[in-house]
């Protein structure tokens, strides 16, 4: 029944279907197949998720984010990055990478931060005279930070198939999120000094920063609220999404007094959307899931992994590279609710933290997002830079380097995860 499943699975997804979609399918095809099972239990299984309460959280992030970007508060977002760091070599490029690790603290979403930000600033960098390619690659790479720093939705996820605390996971995916962004601003400055990029030569002028910062600081601020509203208890995940929207609706309605109806009425609408897509992959992934369970396919795997394994150090090395091929081919979602329920009786077996895998799931599993052959933000950055994929993957390879080095560091090194 599994290797017809996945038989079907693989073969819609050639044929362009999506994820969910190929999901259901096999799993129906499967179900049909077997003499002992009824389609009714795919209906059940794909209504017990939907029941979930910390779900309620993803529609209401993902609404508070389109409030605050939608107005004034993404140009000031990026006029304070600009203004911080654009006089550096490889500054331009670099206000991508501030841009994304800033935007993270709104979003939560890797997708909307590279058409976001990339419809503003490649044109601009081009303009300045940046390759094309580059610039592509660097919102590329640089929007996957996004979905580390609180608040992420792949961590809720990880969170609703796990039962891991989100406010750990949260918390945890601050020093990833960080280590990256240091990299990512590294590899744009040795690009710069190496290929002669222009860059601005006139002095920082504190006056203007400080302008820019107030502007901004209610992004700024948001994470910083969310962390502490999770680290001393004052609120549960679900209720500081919905207090997020009041926060959106209070800020732009009184500080940048940008709100109409029709930015409302257009967040609710984004937001229904986005839950729409999540939720059919929850229902769907659920239904898989129980399928494996019923054939026991997480129990074999864990005995085949002992039977093949006998270290802390190569179970976790046999994950990431089964994660980063899953990436490759698998949206980062859809490859969350799939491998998951497969990781995590294994990493219970051999001791290793449940939060420490989410975020080195999370950090492994965005590689894919700008990876060929089906990489969401590369081909979102060859879009807007109007660079050939070729191009743009040649010009992602340094930030290859810097994203598996802290893949390294997150799946050896505990401490920088559960140690907060």
């Amino acid at each position: 029944m599994t290797g017809l499943l996945a038989a079907v699975f693989f073969l819609l997804l050639a044929l362009s279907f999506p994820v969910s979609h190929a999901l259901v399918t096999g799993a129906t095809v499967a179900v049909m197949a077997s003499d002992w099972l009824s389609p009714f239990g795919i209906i059940q299984q794909m209504f017990l998720p939907t029941q979930s309460f910390p779900l309620i959280a993803i529609p209401f992030f993902l609404m508070a984010a389109d409030l605050m970007m939608g107005g004034k508060l993404g140009r000031h977002l990026i006029d304070f990055a600009t203004e911080l760091v654009g006089r550096f070599r490889g500054g331009h490029a670099q206000v991508s990478v501030l841009g994304s690790t800033l935007f993270g603290g709104v979003s939560g979403s890797a997708v909307a931060d590279a058409t976001a930000l990339g419809r503003l600033l490649v044109p601009w960098q081009i303009r300045m005279g940046y390759p094309r390619a580059f610039c592509g690659a660097t919102i590329a790479a640089s929007a996957t930070i996004d979905i580390l720093i609180p608040p992420s939705i792949p961590l809720i996820l990880y969170a609703l198939v796990s039962n891991a605390s989100i406010g750990s996971l949260f918390v945890a995916g601050i020093i990833p999120g960080l280590l990256l962004a240091v990299g990512f601003l590294i590899v744009c400055n040795i690009s710069a000094r190496l290929r002669g990029f222009p860059y601005e030569r006139t002095p920082i002028s504190w006056r203007a920063l400080a302008s820019r910062a107030a502007y901004a600081s209610p992004a700024l601020a948001m994470p910083v609220l969310v962390l502490l509203a999770l680290r001393f208890g004052v609120m549960t995940p679900t209720e500081i999404s919905t207090s997020a929207v009041v926060y959106a609706l209070l800020v732009s309605a009184f500080f940048y007094r940008d709100l109409t109806w029709k930015r409302m009425r257009d967040a609710v609408y984004s937001a229904g959307i986005a839950t729409g897509v999540v939720l059919l992959l929850i229902m769907s992934s659920t239904v898989v899931g129980w399928l494996l369970t019923l054939e026991q396919v997480p129990d074999h795997f864990l005995d085949w992994a002992r039977g093949m394994f006998d270290s802390k150090a190569s179970i976790i090395l046999l994950m990431n590279l089964m994660m980063l091929v899953a990436g490759m081919f698998i949206d980062l979602p859809a490859a969350i609710l799939l491998l998951a329920p497969l990781f995590i009786p294994l990493a219970e077996a051999y001791g290793i933290d449940l939060v420490q895998l989410g975020v080195t799931m999370v950090v492994n599993l965005a590689i894919g997002l700008y990876t060929p052959p089906v990489g969401t933000t590369m081909f979102i950055g060859s879009m807007l830079s109007r660079a050939s994929i070729g191009a743009v993957v040649r010009e992602l390879l340094p930030f290859y380097a810097v994203a598996l080095t802290v893949l390294a560091l997150m799946s050896y090194v505990p401490a920088l995860t559960v140690g907060l």
